[in-house]
């Protein structure tokens, strides 16, 4: 059973619309229909929660945690994320479903990209700029949270969870944010750094982004790097040092945005060595 909280529990105060319950739910829904197995299934929604199915699956995260860093779940992750974004692409039915452009502001953009912005003066108009470009582009179903935390590696491939952010937007936002996630792991457990860059690897090639997409993709990707230490959501894993070796790589990668993947993964790669 799930029911949406008014404030989310993090320090800084963060209040998010409890109607994304509906959506989240919706999400659920589409996103198996585009890619079978990838969620599990609503059995009964009524007002302001929903019940689904329990899987008893491994969590990706946990996974990480140990250092057991699967590149070919990271590719099935890829494929499947693909799957979604083109099974839903440039549908207006769906993209009916979905007019969550103000709660997607709320948890997403303001506390992740406009909190950091304030934070880096210098950086503010860059910010700004990946800010608006994400916001403005309508092209598939979102889910907002792909984190390892959100993801069971079930026996068929991944079980997407936790769409509280679904929107219909821009499909860079999606694979910025695991992107992030596998670049982070690299500071959480070094021993196992090269496995999560593999990861980064295979995920982007199953993925395969066209061109245009994986240029907002790079330039999206150290800018959530950056909010993951200066932002609303901080993540809980880092030290002092582990978030100023975040802000050294990533202040200049927002100054001058890469335009390939590859090259954001080889700039994080450097600063491990």
């Amino acid at each position: 059973m799930k029911r949406a909280l008014p404030r989310l529990r993090v320090a800084q105060l963060w209040e998010a619309p409890v109607e994304r319950n509906r959506y989240e739910h919706e999400w659920l829904r589409v996103a198996a229909g585009a890619a079978p197995g990838s969620a599990p299934r609503v059995l009964a929604h009524g007002d302001g929660l929903f019940a689904m199915e329990f899987l008893d699956y491994p969590v990706w995260k946990d996974r990480l945690r140990r250092g057991q860093a699967d590149s070919a779940f990271a590719a099935a992750v890829g494929r499947t994320l693909a799957a979604i974004h083109g099974g839903t692409a440039g549908n207006s039915e769906i993209a009916s479903l979905f007019p969550t452009d103000a709660i997607f502001h709320a948890i997403r953009l303001e506390p992740y990209l406009l909190a950091t912005a304030a934070k880096h003066p210098d950086l503010r108009d860059r910010i700004a700029s990946i800010y608006k470009k994400t916001f403005s582009t309508k092209i598939c179903l979102v889910h907002g949270d792909v984190s390892p935390k959100n993801i069971l590696a079930g026996p068929a491939g991944p079980v997407f969870l936790d769409a509280e952010c679904a929107w219909y937007g821009d499909p860079a936002f999606d694979l910025a944010f695991c992107l992030n996630h596998l670049l982070l792991k690299c500071l959480w457990v070094p021993d196992g750094k090269e496995d999560f860059l593999e990861c980064f690897d295979a995920f982007t090639a199953a993925y395969s982004p066209e061109k245009a997409l994986e240029s907002r993709t790079a330039a999206l990707l150290p800018a959530l790097l950056l909010a993951r230490v200066d932002g609303k959501s901080p993540v809980d894993y880092l030290d002092a040092a582990g978030m100023e070796h975040v802000r050294r790589v990533a202040r200049p990668l927002i100054a001058s945005p890469a335009q390939r993947l590859l090259d954001v993964r080889e700039a994080w790669q450097r600063s491990l060595t």
